[in-house]
C-alpha cells in the first residue's frame, strides 16, 4: 500500500482525487490540504465525500507533514508548485502536478502564455508529460510527472495518431472544444455563475489560450485553438481539423485510431460521434475520425470527462505507472448515465 498526500485538495480536481483515491485498493490517504480551507471536514465541503472520507479535515500545508509519503498529488492553482517542488522532489519519491507549472519544456513560453518567468527552470526537463498513450514507457517510474491540461488531452487523443502516423500534414491544424464549467475551477466567477452560464454558448480565450503551447508541443507544429464554455457541469468535447498529408479516407483515419488505441484501456474507438454525456465520471476517451474527400479537410473528435480524464483520473493513471502499479487499478472505464 502507498501512502500518498493531495496538496490543493479543496478544489474540484482535488475532490476528484479524494474520490478516485478512496476507492483505490492500492493507495492510501494520508493527507489532504487546502489552506483556503484549513479546519473543515472534507465531509461538510463536500457531501458526496462523507462515506468515502470519514472524519478527515482539510490540513493547512506543512513540509513536515510530507514525510513519509511515496507520492504527492499537487492540485494547486498555476504557479503555486514552483515554489513547492523543488523541496518535494528531494523528500518525496514520486511528484505529480496537476497544474500547468512543468507542462512546458521550453521556459521561454511561460512569459508569453503565463505572464511571468518560470521560478524553477532547471526542473523542467525533469518532468514527464502525463499522457500515457503517448509517454507511457516515460512515465513507469517517473519521479515528476506534469499532468496534462484538459483541453490538450482531449486535443491529443483525437487528433495525435493522424497526426503521428502521417496521414493529415503538420500545419494548420485548427482546435474547437467546448468545456463544462466545472473546467473553470471551484471559485466563482462573474463569467460562472448560473445566470450567466444557463442557457448560454460562448467563446473565451481568443488567439491567446494558455493550453495553445501544450497541444503545439506534442503536435511539434503551430495550433490555432478556440475554447468554449458549454451549460453543462462537466465534460469536453474537441473538434479538431487537419488537412491530409496526402489523399485519403474514413476507413484510413479510423484504422490509424484503432491501430493506436485498440490495446489502450482508456480510449474507445467507434463510429459513434462521441457524447460528453457517455464519458461522464470515467476515465475514458471516445474518439472518432472523418475524412472529407469534397472539402479536402479531415476532422477527429474526442469527449472526455475534463474532471477524470481531463485531470485526476490521468493523475491517478500516471500515478499507477510511477508506482509500478497496474495501469487501470482504482479507474472506472464506465460513464454514469443517464
Amino acid at each position: 500500500m502507498s501512502k500518498v498526500g493531495i496538496i490543493g485538495a479543496s478544489g474540484y480536481t482535488g475532490a476528484e482525487l479524494l474520490r478516485l483515491c478512496a476507492g483505490h485498493p492500492d493507495l492510501e490517504l494520508v493527507l489532504a490540504t487546502g489552506d483556503s480551507q484549513a479546519g473543515t471536514a472534507v465531509a461538510d465541503l463536500y457531501p458526496s465525500l462523507a462515506a468515502a472520507c470519514g472524519d478527515l479535515v482539510f490540513a493547512p500545508y506543512d513540509a513536515a507533514a510530507i514525510e513519509g509519503l511515496d507520492l504527492v498529488f499537487l492540485g494547486l492553482p498555476h504557479g503555486a508548485s514552483q515554489a513547492l517542488v523543488p523541496d518535494l522532489l528531494d523528500r518525496v519519491p514520486h511528484v505529480v502536478d496537476l497544474a500547468a507549472d512543468f507542462r512546458l519544456k521550453d521556459p521561454a513560453l511561460y512569459p508569453q502564455w503565463y505572464g511571468e518567468a518560470h521560478a524553477a527552470p532547471e526542473l523542467l526537463e525533469r518532468f514527464v508529460y502525463g499522457l500515457p498513450e503517448v509517454y507511457r514507457d516515460e512515465l513507469a517510474g517517473a519521479a515528476a510527472v506534469a499532468v496534462p491540461g484538459c483541453y490538450p488531452t482531449a486535443a491529443n487523443l483525437a487528433l495525435g495518431p493522424l497526426v503521428r502516423s502521417g496521414l493529415v500534414a503538420p500545419t494548420g491544424i485548427v482546435v474547437d472544444a467546448a468545456s463544462g464549467v466545472s473546467g473553470a475551477g471551484r471559485p466563482p466567477k462573474p463569467n460562472t455563475t448560473f445566470c450567466t452560464v444557463d442557457e448560454d454558448f460562448t467563446a473565451y480565450g481568443l488567439l491567446g489560450h494558455r493550453h495553445t503551447p501544450e497541444m503545439e508541443m506534442v503536435f511539434g507544429t503551430e495550433v490555432l485553438f478556440t475554447p468554449h464554455l458549454a451549460p453543462m457541469n462537466r465534460g469536453i468535447l474537441a473538434t479538431c481539423y487537419a488537412r491530409p498529408a496526402a489523399p485519403t479516407s474514413t476507413e484510413a483515419v479510423l484504422a490509424a485510431l484503432h491501430e493506436a488505441y485498440d490495446d489502450e484501456p482508456f480510449v474507445v474507438v467507434s463510429e459513434r460521434s462521441p457524447s460528453t454525456k457517455a464519458t461522464l465520471g470515467s476515465n475514458t476517451a471516445h474518439v472518432t475520425a472523418r475524412a472529407d474527400e469534397r472539402t479536402g479537410w479531415v476532422v477527429a473528435l474526442c469527449a472526455i470527462d475534463n474532471l477524470v480524464k481531463g485531470a485526476s483520473g490521468q493523475a491517478v493513471q500516471c500515478a499507477n505507472l510511477a508506482l509500478g502499479l497496474p495501469e487501470a487499478t482504482g479507474l472506472p472505464t464506465a460513464g454514469l448515465y443517464p
